[in-house]
């Protein structure tokens, strides 16, 4: 990282390692694993940026009480939040405290395809689940667990650590698939349903108007003290752009099944009349659009007075192909372009005038990609999976950043 030039880490923190129980005794040895990262990253003049929960809820408190289909997490949250906030606060300066609910809510109980791997019977292969409710009820509990860390943080730790806290949230732009008010409309629900899920809560203190004409019952209440708490509460936003789609009406007549993919009543397509939005990548219904980065932070400067933000993820995949050489794997000139023309996009919105404070690629290396596995890469730095060495290689996309940061 130092040999690049980055000035800025961001990485996430196990719940379980901190606290084994999820709201009992502390682990010793976990917390002196990230004192030891996050000791190492500041002495080298790196910026640790802390994701409190990417994903992974503790099982003891499924066990207990349903993790997050509980408003009872949000107490247990916000202990684990601040213990982290008094065992690192005196060196991290930028806390972030989900990433992507919206990718935790719907994958992980509207389709089930992520953990715990809820859904209804006739929306994915799942033993239990309510795709038609548990989402919103899921993303209601998170938003509240966010604004009682916020809380916690801005009341008793803040004032002396002088760090930042807020939230990561993504979402692709939507173009309309033709001019027609239909059309124009179902671009303007969907990215409710994305974006204004939360953007709306986290500045007006309720959700969209068009999700509670859309699901009316299904969606949760904030009472007065809780939309009041959730108002405001960020000093930033994260957001995760990767690409984007063209949106349609779906005709009154269809007969759709009542779950949040559908509760929009808008369909999403990568193609018009023949031609994508963009090219593709080698995951499938990857369109990459770059102006779509631009519109959606413009759209955010507009909507929501213009909030400080940081990119917190933008990336490109390729097919983890076995009969590559290591040679071959290195040379991604297809993803230095990707974050060429971002980054130019990018440069454009801070132009006119939205507050973009930093850039973060996902990712550094190599991972475990969620349900991808190690089938697709994301890295700039290349890992040997295959040899079990998993020996680091820098490829042409990170020697390209390192020269782009001047170093």
């Amino acid at each position: 990282m130092k040999q690049m030039g980055l000035d800025s880490f961001r990485f996430s923190i196990s719940w379980t390692r901190i606290l084994p129980d999820g709201n009992g005794g502390i682990n010793i040895k976990g917390v002196e694993f990230y004192d030891n990262l996050i000791n190492e990253l500041v002495s080298n003049g790196i910026q640790p940026f802390v994701t409190i929960f990417h994903w992974d809820s503790p099982q003891a408190l499924e066990d207990q009480y349903g993790g997050f289909l509980s408003d009872r997490i949000v107490v247990d949250f916000s202990y684990y939040a601040e213990v982290l906030f008094r065992e690192y606060g005196d060196r991290v300066k930028h806390w972030i405290t989900f990433n992507e609910p919206w990718g935790f809510c719907n994958n992980g109980y509207g389709t089930g395809t992520d953990a715990p791997g809820r859904c209804s019977a006739d929306s994915g292969n799942c033993t239990a689940g309510d795709s038609r409710t548990e989402p919103y009820t899921v993303c209601h509990h998170q938003l509240l667990a966010h604004a009682a860390a916020v809380r916690v943080y801005k009341e008793k730790y803040q004032p002396k650590q002088k760090g930042e806290i807020g939230i990561t949230l993504v979402s692709p732009w939507f173009v309309p698939l033709s001019s027609t008010g239909p059309n124009i409309n179902a671009t303007h629900r969907i990215l409710d349903f994305f974006y204004g899920w939360f953007m709306d809560p986290l500045t007006r203190g309720d959700y969209p108007q068009s999700m509670r004409a859309a699901l009316g019952n299904r969606l949760p209440n904030f009472t007065n003290d809780q939309s009041e708490m959730v108002k405001g509460a960020y000093d930033f936003i994260g957001i995760n752009y990767y690409d984007s789609f063209y949106a349609f009406e779906l005709p009154s007549s269809a007969d759709i099944n009542p779950i949040y993919l559908n509760d929009s009543r808008a369909g999403l397509t990568g193609v018009r009349n023949g031609r994508p939005i963009g090219p593709q990548a080698d995951s499938a219904q990857f369109y990459i659009y770059p102006l779509g980065l631009q519109k959606l932070l413009k759209y955010t400067r507009v909507k929501y007075n213009n909030p400080p933000i940081y990119i917190t993820e933008n990336g490109v995949p390729e097919e983890n192909n076995s009969s590559k050489s290591i040679e071959e794997a290195l040379k991604d000139d297809f993803r230095i372009a990707y974050h060429q023309e971002h980054l130019k996009k990018l440069h454009s919105a801070i132009k006119d005038g939205v507050d973009v404070r930093g850039y973060f690629v996902w990712t550094f290396l190599d991972d475990f990609e969620w349900s991808g596995g190690f089938t697709v890469r994301y890295g700039l730095n290349y890992v040997d999976f295959k040899n079990g060495t998993l020996k680091r290689y820098p490829k042409n996309s990170a020697r390209w950043f390192r020269d782009f940061l001047g170093k």
